[in-house]
Order: C-alpha cells, then sequence, then structure tokens
C-alpha cells in the first residue's frame, strides 16, 4: 500500500464524515489492500469484495466525488472486512 491509499484510508475514515474523495481513489485502495473491484454490473453498480466481505456501492456520476453517504458506506464495508486506518 502506498502513500496515496493511506492517504485515501485516512480520509474515509475521518470523522466528520469527508465528501469529494475521488471514487478511483476508493477502487484503487481496494484492490491494494488485496480486494476485488468488479464494475461490469448492471448501469453504475460496482460490486467489491475484500476478505470476504461483499458489498455492492453506485460510482458517482457525473462528477467522481464520493458523498458522504456512500463514504460511510464505504467506512463500514472496510471495517466489516477488518480494515483500520
Amino acid at each position: 500500500m502506498n502513500n496515496a491509499h493511506r492517504k485515501t484510508l485516512a480520509a474515509i475514515f475521518s470523522r466528520p464524515t469527508q465528501a469529494g474523495i475521488r471514487w478511483a481513489d476508493i477502487e484503487a485502495l481496494v484492490i491494494a489492500l488485496g480486494g476485488e473491484v468488479d464494475g461490469k454490473r448492471e448501469g453504475s453498480r460496482v460490486a467489491m469484495t475484500l476478505n470476504g466481505v461483499r458489498a455492492i456501492f453506485h460510482r458517482p456520476h457525473p462528477k467522481p466525488d464520493t458523498k458522504k453517504g456512500a463514504v460511510d458506506a464505504v467506512r463500514q464495508f472496510l471495517s466489516n472486512a477488518g480494515i483500520r486506518p
């Protein structure tokens, strides 16, 4: 995991919840942690699997930045997969 991934992880777990984290950075973080990202889903849906935990998210559009609710969901997904900053 490189420094950019560490910054993304810290941003996801920061309180209060940050908006504006780039979705591509979140996908790159999951892959760097050994997870899988399956973007070949219906519409803007993305399936992520990490440490046996699976979740489905919607890619933000038209802007690449993630809203607070989605960041909360990603934080919960990472916590369920045993990931902490």
